[in-house]
């Protein structure tokens, strides 16, 4: 099948590319720039420019574009960026797919486990509703309402509700990894909330698995399948590196410095990758160690 990807470039669209045409497909990335062959079409959201033509060709159209989450928490640019380079690309791919003749392109479309806002101890299937007023929480929201042409001219749509991916070359394991190498890991606020997060390998074949899977529809919990605390991935990753953590950021530092960014430190989201499980998906890094161990080989 053909495959459309917003994001392409960037490190978890770049590990899904290559898995999709591993496993026999056709990928057209979708570019920023001139393309530089027939696998790239050129677009842009923010003047609202796609070639509607390799949509309507695709059987399915994944979008993971979006600015950088990691920036200047206390700028309102930044701010503004996240959101709208979110919310304009889903609502762009959304439309192109609503006008395609026909059967129309399932949709993959990117999103971020922050959608649920802090619950507590409380396991949250993708039943679960949304809460509170966190930036990326309220980002979550809006992103997933500019799914709502395809949904709503009846595409099989998915919501990737993704978790932090820990790899060792990418953000936040690659930092944090030289963070506790130094001595200087530790519990960030109580360390009993829990903390979503998934491997690299579990989030590319689920995704994949979910661009095969004709039937599956709706929100995506890609997380692991038991959600560890904050305590939990610290002691976790101080045995990987083989030093201890004993250092501690209390609740109130982290919302002075990480500001509207805090909820996402300090939330707690006990998530379950049941919509997956249901489907029969199992993950390979069900837990923290797990995840650890394969994020840092």
């Amino acid at each position: 099948m053909q495959v459309a990807v917003g994001g392409s470039s960037g490190f978890l669209g770049g590990h899904l590319c290559a898995e999709l045409e591993q496993r026999g497909h056709r990928v057209v990335r979708l570019v920023r720039r001139a393309p530089e062959g027939p696998d790239e079409s050129r677009w842009d959201p923010a003047a609202g420019d796609i070639d509607t033509h390799v949509i309507h060709e695709s059987d399915v159209v994944v979008n993971l574009a979006g600015s950088p989450t990691i920036g200047n928490p206390h700028s309102s640019r930044w701010a503004t960026e996240l959101r709208e380079s979110r919310v304009m690309s889903t609502g762009l791919l959304a439309e192109a797919i609503a006008t395609a003749p026909g059967a129309k392109p399932a949709f993959l479309a990117g999103n971020g486990i922050s959608w649920y806002g802090d619950h507590g101890t409380t396991e949250l299937p993708e039943t679960a509703d949304t809460r509170g007023h966190g930036l990326l929480t309220e980002v979550c929201r809006d992103w997933q309402a500019a799914t709502a042409p395809a949904q709503d001219a009846g595409a099989r749509v998915c919501i990737l509700r993704t978790s932090p991916v820990m790899d060792g070359a990418s953000m936040p394991l690659k930092a944090m990894r030289l963070q506790f190498r130094a001595g200087l890991g530790g519990r960030l606020g109580s360390g009993r909330q829990h903390m979503p997060m998934i491997s690299l390998r579990d989030w590319i074949g689920a995704v994949a698995f979910l661009a095969e899977h004709p039937t599956a529809a709706g929100p995506v919990n890609l997380c692991s399948t038991r959600t560890p605390t904050n305590a939990e991935f610290t002691a976790a990753l101080a045995r990987a590196v083989g030093r201890p953590a004993f250092a501690h950021v209390p609740g109130p530092a982290i919302r002075l410095a990480a500001g509207p960014m805090a909820p996402e430190v300090l939330n707690s989201l006990n998530t379950v990758p049941a919509a997956l499980a249901d489907w029969g998906h199992e993950m390979s890094d069900p837990d923290v160690a797990a995840i650890v161990a394969n994020g840092l080989s």
